[in-house]
């Protein structure tokens, strides 16, 4: 009997150490202006290097109701910019962001919102369609349309992934700005703490784990 206590012991204390000498994952870095490419970002924040967050926005999702800020507060989401009509990069990446979708559906505290470059083509409806093609639960995946100019700042002042049109590439629809293949990953404090290459599925495994991460936090 005492020896079994002390294999117990000794085990537990071999346990204890193995876990305590396992190496932390470091935090998440946080974004700011100066941490990404120039061409991404608004000419009035070129030189912000701390305390960027999200501002403020409002849309309309594709079951006509209004979406925005205010509904991921506290919340941990990935944001896109695509296009419905897109046949290059865009299908490439939300076949990617449907295996996030997968992964934290039934988690009532993550959403995506993927924006739309394109609002005067994808209407309300047009979005709910593309919405059921892609098996969204319409409660945690949101399809956003709204005003052009408030789309594309928001992209420009906030997330960074709308480029110039003379940088064109496969993203263009033909208008002042396109958008990249970039997932944006965002804390509960509005902070951007990561971006992903959509169309590569190692990246978004990436970006599957970090979330997870960041549901670590404290």
């Amino acid at each position: 009997m005492r020896i079994l206590l002390v294999f117990i012991i000794t085990l537990a204390g071999i346990t204890t150490v193995y876990f305590m000498s396992q190496p932390e994952e470091k935090p998440l870095k946080i974004f700011n202006p100066v941490d990404v490419e120039p061409e991404l970002v608004d000419k009035s924040l070129l030189r912000k290097g701390i305390g960027h967050k999200i501002q403020n926005f409002s849309f309309t999702d594709q079951l006509g109701k209004k979406f925005g800020s205010k509904e991921v507060k506290n919340k941990i989401y990935v944001a896109e910019y695509f296009f419905t009509t897109c046949g290059t990069i865009c299908p490439k990446m939300n076949l990617q962001m449907h295996r996030v979708h997968q992964e934290f559906k039934k988690n009532s505290n993550f959403e995506i919102l993927s924006f739309t470059v394109d609002p005067e083509a994808d209407t309300v409806q047009q979005l709910f369609s593309y919405a059921e093609a892609h098996d969204a639960n319409h409660q945690a995946w949101h399809f956003l349309t709204g005003n052009k100019t408030d789309l594309y700042n928001l992209a420009r002042k906030s997330y960074f992934v709308l480029k110039p049109a003379e940088t064109r590439n496969q993203g263009d629809i033909g208008s002042d700005f396109i958008h990249t293949q970039y997932f944006v990953l965002v804390d509960k404090q509005a902070r951007i703490r990561g971006y992903y290459d959509g169309t590569d599925e190692k990246k978004v495994d990436l970006l599957i784990h970090d979330i997870h991460l960041l549901f670590k936090e404290k």
